[in-house]
């Protein structure tokens, strides 16, 4: 095993996630994806691995990933690799509308995808890591500026982004006093010509009144392809003062 850097990447099977294991695979770096399918553009190869899995029950991925970590570390030799990085992108956008007429359901598989797993999955991976002495851990949690400006029609979707950021302030504190600590931070990514997109234009405009700031967004060109945001997330998580504020974007 020769790759120096490994990457632990949820929601990596299609648009921000593909395009951000792409780019790292192209890089040379060892990628675990974690999504709910198999990417298919994804080449399969000695430095991917993808596990089809169900982020919406995070304790058995948790576990899974735990040990996973103890078996790569013993395949390297008791070597681990210089660059360790965690990315949480997976989200589940429930139906846009207002909150006392989505589905409760729908509303609790969110928040578990978007919230309680990228804490739980994080609780593992700085526990398998922990005692990987030199090598260089970082956690990037995929935020949105609707963590940071609240919007009718997503409420559960705003709730996951902000948790994500205070969860980053506060774990990066943690971190800090740790010899070694992981650095931590929660990005948001900028827009994106996404799935999510498409289904914030496509919502119904009596239940979700931001519609029309969504149509404007595509029809005046202002996403970023996947693979464009891709890059800028990369580039942020690998500068050297990263993790230097908790909570950032891509944009400055």
């Amino acid at each position: 095993m020769t790759a120096d850097t490994l990457v632990i990447l949820t929601g990596a099977s299609r648009g921000l996630g593909q395009g951000i294991a792409a780019q790292y695979l192209a890089q040379g770096a060892f990628v675990l994806g974690l999504a709910r399918h198999h990417a298919g553009e994804l080449k399969a190869g000695d430095t991917l691995e993808q596990w089809p899995i169900d982020l919406s029950d995070p304790l058995p991925v948790a576990a899974r990933l735990g040990a996973w970590l103890a078996e790569f570390e013993a395949r390297a030799g008791g070597n681990p690799p210089a660059k360790v990085r965690l990315i949480h992108n997976a989200a589940m956008l429930s139906e846009p509308g207002d909150i006392a007429g989505s589905d409760p359901a729908d509303l609790a598989q969110s928040l578990r995808i978007g919230l309680e797993a990228p804490v739980v999955l994080t609780a593992a991976y700085l526990r398998a890591t922990a005692h990987w002495a030199g090598a260089d851990r970082r956690v990037l949690f995929v935020s949105s500026g609707l963590g940071r400006r609240a919007m009718a029609g997503s409420a559960a979707y705003c709730a996951q982004k902000a948790g994500l950021d205070h969860f980053a302030r506060a774990l990066a504190l943690e971190e800090e006093a740790r010899p070694g600590g992981a650095r931590v931070a929660s990005v948001a990514p900028g827009i994106i010509d996404t799935d999510m997109q498409k289904q914030l234009r496509g919502a119904d405009p009596l239940r979700f009144p931001e519609r029309a700031r969504f149509d404007e967004f595509h029809r005046s060109g202002a996403l970023d392809t996947p693979a464009t945001a891709a890059g800028k997330l990369i580039a942020l998580l690998e500068r050297d003062d990263y993790g230097a504020n908790p909570v950032a974007d891509v944009r400055g």
